[in-house]
């Protein structure tokens, strides 16, 4: 079991002796500390707990998973067919199966998402409960190659964003005003305990969330239609999410966000999203300066990027810091993709982002700028928290079409320190590169549309 200060302490721990040399060798480094579950081998087929195809199996799998669970472990099967659900709560040892032709479909009625302690945008809170949610459980998966379901769509679950969805404005219940009751209390230390929401409110559940967990592991499954972000692992230690294909174009449909995480990789997954494809998070704004958990020690590596905000984002929730980032070997190309590599804060979130690697990066297409770096993110200067943003690599990265291949604007009282782009290929670049309060920024045989850039 994670508790709040046991991951504290230890990313602290972490901290002391985390020095960066050849960045190859950190991430292998990450990659071979990173072990999977232990989960027993045997199966709990959710049939034999009265699951029927094409009917509400949320009672069968409760049962399937208790049984699991008291037996030491094993997997919950749902076999092929399509079942309908409400909320899954996994427990230790337990792999929730869905099978090659298996269908996952979560219900629509929020009353089939009880309150859980949550993280809601990066704030502390209790809400519905995610679709898959586990909270303080150890040696959990979700794996196979069939298919969860979240049956969001323009009616149901998006609306709730409020303003503008699937092209038609929304005045009716949203989470507007929820949204920011939640960030004011954030900013007053209500106990998280009195900050609840749920029935009567309008924070919208993420898809799959793994809470102060350890030894997670996502794997082959293909996820759709979320209600919010998709896959969000918070304050877990060693989690894979390996070969999940995710494609959904809702609001705020992230594909892969840890939130003050440590040991995390990302691999070989394909993403087509309504916003970031990945968005590294920790905690937003007072909140998480409380928790003061940063997210450390990532690899991404072998991903395909398609529609999204982002291809990788860091922030804009990252008040608890970001580090250790290795972003490789991925493939991104939209015209519907914003950026390959985002990193977006404000002098309200603060926080510290170091040790950012983007090497051999194929970008085909992109919409805005290859990289960006913004520290004018929403709210934007004037606030007493000035961010922190170093140590960046750009590297081996191609682009064929981009608005622009770097915009970098720091503040002037606060630069971006310490950039560095080599051997990049940046062809048909609409602009010149926007570069504003940047110190130690290096370039090495880059080219933009053909001709060699100098500083």
């Amino acid at each position: 079991m994670i508790t709040r200060r046991s991951f504290v302490a230890g990313a602290a721990a972490a901290l002391a002796t985390s020095a960066l040399g050849d960045w190859r060798d950190e991430a292998a480094a990450i990659v071979a500390r990173i072990r999977p579950p232990k989960i027993p081998n045997r199966d709990f087929d959710i049939t034999s707990y009265g699951a029927k195809p094409e009917a509400d199996s949320s009672e069968a799998l409760r049962k399937a998973i208790a049984a699991c669970s008291t037996a030491g472990g094993g997997r919950v099967v749902v076999p092929p067919g399509i079942f309908f659900t409400g909320a899954i709560h996994l427990k230790s040892h337990v792999n929730l199966y869905i099978a090659e032709g298996a269908t996952l479909r979560f219900s629509r009625d929020p009353k089939d998402y009880p309150v859980v302690f949550t993280r809601w945008e990066g704030t502390e809170c209790m809400n519905y409960s995610s679709l898959i949610y586990a909270f303080e459980q150890t040696d959990i998966a979700v794996t196979g190659s069939g298919t969860l379901d979240g049956q969001a769509d323009c009616d149901h679950w998006w609306p709730w964003k409020g303003g503008v969805t699937c092209g038609v404005r929304h005045d009716g219940p949203n989470a507007l005003a929820d949204r920011a009751a939640l960030v004011a209390m954030a900013d007053k230390d209500v106990p998280v305990k009195d900050r609840v929401f749920g029935p009567g409110h309008y924070l919208r559940p993420q898809f799959i969330q793994p809470y102060r967990c350890e030894n997670v592991l996502l794997e082959g499954v293909s996820i759709r239609n979320s209600p919010m972000w998709e896959v969000h692992p918070v304050l877990c230690r060693n989690v894979t999410v390996r070969n999940v294909n995710i494609s959904t174009h809702g609001p705020n449909n992230d594909g892969c966000d840890p939130e003050s995480c440590r040991d995390v990789l990302i691999q070989d997954c394909t993403f087509d999203t309504g916003d970031d494809c990945i968005a590294i998070k920790s905690g937003r704004n007072r909140d998480g300066r409380r928790i003061n958990a940063p997210c450390e020690n990532l690899v991404i590596e072998n991903c395909v990027m398609k529609d999204g905000h982002g291809g990788v984002s860091i922030g804009s929730e990252a008040s608890g810091g970001v580090r250790n980032v290795f972003v490789r070997d991925c493939k991104m190309s939209s015209p519907h993709l914003e950026r390959a590599l985002r990193i977006k804060t404000n002098s309200y979130r603060g926080g510290v982002i170091e040790n950012v690697s983007f090497r051999n990066v194929t970008v085909g297409e992109v919409a805005h700028d290859v990289v960006q770096i913004d520290f004018s993110y929403e709210e934007g200067e004037g606030g007493k928290f000035l961010p922190t943003v170093r140590n960046v690599e750009i590297r081996d990265v191609t682009c064929e079409k981009t608005v622009d291949a770097l915009n970098l604007r720091g503040y002037a009282s606060d630069p971006i320190r310490n950039v560095s782009v080599a051997r990049c290929k940046f062809d048909r670049a609409a602009k010149p590169n926007i570069i504003e309060h940047v110190e130690g920024l290096q370039v090495d045989g880059v080219t933009i549309n053909g001709k060699p850039w100098r500083l």
